[in-house]
C-alpha cells in the first residue's frame, strides 16, 4: 500500500436516524481508507447502507459519530459552505436518476457547477462543449433532459461531474436505469476516467458492474464485511486531461454570474407557474395601486380645495373689529375706518387694500323681489379676491370717490332677479331705498365659501352714506405683495393699526390659515387611508411568503441537486429572495400601471377634479415592493438554504 496520506479516511463512523421514539443505526463502525487514483466499488443489498455511506463520502451527509477526513482534515470541522466547496471543486456526482434540471439544456446542466465555482462564462461554456463532445453529445447540447435517452442523460451527468475537475467521482447505481448497451458505455467512460487519474467510487448492488473495479468493498447491515484491497502501488497523479482547462474567477465577476444564474432560475420558476405567480402578485398589485391612487386622490382633492381658496385672493389678510369671530362687542367698535385701509394700502408689503362694509337688503327689479346682501367695497376688491367678470365692467376709483350708485352682481343675484333676461347690464335695481345701475356680472366663484345669498357689490362710499349711515367698516382686506410672507405682513399690520387705534381692538385672519388647515387635514386623511391601503400590501406580502414556502417544498429536489453540485447556502438563499423580490417588483409595476390607467379613466369620464399622481408615491411604491419581497421572501429563502442536501435529494 502506498505510504502517501489517504485521500479519504473513515474511522469508527456510525450513522443513526431518528425513527419515532427510537433511532435506527444505518452505518456502524465503518473503517475505510481510499487513496487517490483508486477505482472502488461498494456493493451490498438494498438497505445495507451503501448509499448512506456514499452520501457521507461525498459530504452530502455527516456521520453521527466517528471520524471522516478528506486530505487529512476532519469534515466535522468544516462549515456548510466549506463542504459545498468540496462538493463543487473535488467531487463529482453521478446519480442513478441523473438528477438533471428539467428546465435547463444539456450544456446548461453541465455548466451549473462551474457557475458556482466562479468560472468565467466563455471558459465554462467552452469546457462544457468540450466535455459533451468527448462524451459523444456534441449534437445534443441544446436539448433538454426530456429530449435525451437515459444513456445520454447519464453522460450529461458525467460531464457535469467533470466540469470543475471531478477528482473524486461518486457514482450511485450509474447503470441502474440504463439498458445493457448504455450501461456498458457508462462503465467504459468511468474506467477511462480512472485511467486518466480520477478517483472513482461506484455504489451498486450489481456484481457485474462491481467486477470492473479493482477494489470491491462489501457492506451488510451497515458494516463492512469484505474488502478486496487492491490499491495501485502508487497514487496515480491526476492527469491534466481529466478536464478542460478552466479558470476560477473571483470578486465581482464571480458574484455577477451567480446572481445572473439565480435570476434566470427565478424567472424560469415564475414562467413555469404563470397563474400561481399572477395570483401571488394580485395582492401586491391591489395594495400598490391603492396606495398610489389614494395619494393621487388626496393630492387632487387638496389641490382643488386650495385652488378654490386661491379664488379668495392669494396671500390675503382680513382685518376684523373685536377679539375674534363671535365677539359680541365687535359691533360697538367703530375705530376700523376707511382711513385705515388707505394707510395700509401705502405700506410696501401691501399690493392693494379694500375696505368692506355689508348690509342685508331687499332687492327689487320690476315685480321680482329677492333677499340678499350688499357688499360695499373698493375698486381694488376684484383684484384682491381674484374675481373675474362674465359681462360688463367693475366700478373704478372715480365711482368710489363720487359715491356712484352702481353695482356688480354675482351669479346668484343675477339669477334671482334676471332669470329671464340674458344680460342685466344697464338695468336699474332697487336695494332697499337705494336705486343702483347694474354695470357688471361676475363669473361663478367659490369666494363666498358656499354661501347661497345673492350679493350686490357696490362702492363702499355709496353703501356707507346711503344705506348704513355709518363710516364704520366691517373689515379690511389686504393682498400681500409677492415676496412677503403672510406672517411678516401680519406682524406689521398689527403694529401699524395698534398705533393708529391706541389699542388692539381688531384681529387678523390670514388665508394661509385656511390653506394650512386644509393641507394638514388632507395630509392626515391621506395618511390614514394610505395606512389602510398598506394593510392590503401586508396581506399581499403574506401571500408571497406562503407561495414561496410552497415553492420551496415543490422544488426541494432541485435545491438538493444544486447543493450536490456545489451551491452555497447563500446561492440558494439568493435565488429564492430574487424570486420573491421579482414577484413583488413586477406586482408593483402592474399596480402602478393599474393606478395610472384608473386615473386616466377617471379623467376621461369627466370627473370634477383630476387625480394628481406623485413621483414620490410611485418611487415609494417601488421601495415598498422591494421591501416586501425581501421581508416576506427571507423566511422561505432561509428555509431553502438550510435544507439538508441528502434529504432534499431523497424527496420526490
Amino acid at each position: 500500500m502506498s505510504a502517501e496520506r489517504p485521500l479519504l479516511q473513515m474511522r469508527g463512523v456510525d450513522r443513526r436516524f431518528p425513527s419515532g421514539d427510537s433511532t435506527v443505526t444505518v452505518l456502524r463502525g465503518i473503517d475505510l481508507t481510499i487513496h487517490s487514483g483508486e477505482m472502488v466499488a461498494i456493493v451490498g443489498a438494498s438497505g445495507s447502507g451503501k448509499s448512506t455511506l456514499m452520501n457521507i463520502l461525498g459530504c452530502l451527509d455527516r456521520p453521527s459519530s466517528g471520524s471522516y477526513q478528506i486530505d487529512g482534515r476532519e469534515t466535522a470541522e468544516r462549515t456548510p459552505d466549506e463542504l459545498a466547496a468540496l462538493r463543487r471543486e473535488r467531487f463529482g456526482f453521478i446519480f442513478q436518476r441523473y438528477n438533471l434540471l428539467a428546465d435547463m439544456s444539456a450544456i446548461g446542466n453541465v455548466e451549473l457547477p462551474a457557475i458556482y465555482a466562479g468560472t468565467p462564462a466563455h471558459e465554462r461554456h467552452a469546457a462544457a462543449q468540450a466535455l459533451l463532445q468527448r462524451l459523444g453529445l456534441g449534437d445534443r447540447m441544446d436539448h433538454s433532459p426530456g429530449q435525451l435517452s437515459g444513456g445520454q442523460q447519464q453522460r450529461v451527468a458525467i460531464a457535469r461531474a467533470l466540469i470543475n475537475g471531478g477528482a473524486i467521482i461518486l457514482a450511485d447505481e450509474p447503470t441502474g436505469a440504463l439498458d445493457s448497451a448504455s450501461g456498458e458505455e457508462v462503465i467504459r467512460i468511468l474506467k477511462e476516467l480512472n485511467a486518466a487519474g480520477h478517483t472513482i467510487i461506484i455504489v451498486t448492488h450489481d456484481m457485474s458492474v462491481a467486477a470492473h473495479a479493482p477494489r470491491r468493498i462489501e457492506i451488510h447491515d451497515g458494516a463492512i464485511v469484505g474488502d478486496t484491497h487492491a490499491v495501485p502501488s502508487e497514487g496515480a497523479p491526476l492527469s491534466t486531461e481529466r478536464q478542460p482547462s478552466v479558470r476560477r474567477d473571483g470578486g465581482w465577476f464571480k458574484g455577477r454570474d451567480r446572481f445572473v444564474e439565480a435570476l434566470r432560475m427565478a424567472l424560469r420558476a415564475m414562467l413555469g407557474h404563470r397563474l400561481r405567480t399572477f395570483l401571488t402578485m394580485l395582492g401586491i398589485i391591489i395594495g400598490i395601486a391603492s396606495v398610489v391612487l389614494v395619494v393621487a386622490l388626496g393630492r387632487g382633492a387638496q389641490n382643488q380645495v386650495l385652488s378654490q381658496i386661491g379664488e379668495l385672493g392669494t396671500n390675503t389678510l382680513d382685518i376684523f373689529p373685536g377679539k375674534d369671530f363671535g365677539d359680541t362687542r365687535a359691533a360697538a367698535i367703530d375705530t376700523l375706518v376707511s382711513a385705515d385701509a388707505t394707510a395700509l394700502a401705502e405700506q410696501p408689503y401691501v399690493a392693494s387694500a379694500t375696505p368692506n362694509v355689508s348690509a342685508p337688503v331687499t332687492a327689487r327689479y320690476g315685480s321680482v323681489t329677492a333677499s340678499g346682501q350688499v357688499s360695499g367695497v373698493d375698486a381694488a376688491f376684484m383684484r384682491v379676491r381674484g374675481l373675474k367678470l362674465a359681462s360688463g365692467r367693475w366700478f373704478d376709483q372715480s365711482d368710489v370717490d363720487h359715491h356712484a350708485q352702481v353695482a356688480v352682481l354675482d351669479q346668484r343675484a343675477a339669477k334671482a332677479l334676471f332669470a329671464h333676461e340674458p344680460n342685466p347690464v344697464g338695468q336699474v335695481v332697487l336695494l332697499d331705498q337705494m336705486p343702483v345701475e347694474v354695470i357688471g356680472v361676475l363669473q361663478p366663484s367659490q369666494s363666498q365659501l358656499g354661501s347661497s345669498t345673492p350679493t350686490f357689490h357696490a362702492p363702499f362710499t355709496a353703501v356707507s352714506t346711503r344705506l348704513t349711515g355709518s363710516t364704520r367698516l366691517d373689515s379690511i382686506t389686504l393682498r400681500i405683495k409677492d415676496g412677503y410672507s403672510a406672517q411678516t405682513a401680519q406682524k406689521a399690520v398689527k403694529k401699524l393699526l395698534t398705533g393708529r387705534h391706541g389699542t388692539q381692538d381688531f384681529f387678523i385672519f390670514s388665508s394661509d390659515q385656511i390653506r394650512g388647515t386644509i393641507e394638514r387635514t388632507s395630509t392626515a386623511l391621506t395618511l390614514l387611508i394610505s395606512s389602510i391601503a398598506m394593510i392590503a400590501l401586508l396581506v399581499g406580502g403574506i401571500g408571497v411568503m406562503n407561495i414561496m414556502l410552497v415553492s420551496v417544498t415543490e422544488r426541494t429536489r432541485e435545491i438538493g441537486v444544486r447543493m450536490a453540485v456545489g451551491a452555497r447556502q447563500s446561492d440558494i438563499r439568493q435565488q429564492f429572495l430574487i424570486e420573491a423580490v421579482l414577484v413583488c417588483l413586477i406586482g408593483g409595476v402592474l399596480g402602478i400601471a393599474l393606478a395610472l390607467a384608473l386615473g386616466w379613466a377617471f379623467k376621461s369620464f369627466g370627473a370634477s377634479f383630476t387625480l394628481l399622481f406623485s413621483t414620490g408615491s410611485i418611487v415609494a411604491a417601488f421601495a415598498c415592493s422591494t421591501l416586501i419581497g425581501v421581508a416576506f421572501g427571507f423566511l422561505p429563502a432561509r428555509n431553502a438554504a438550510q435544507l439538508d442536501p441528502v434529504e432534499a435529494l431523497a424527496r420526490e
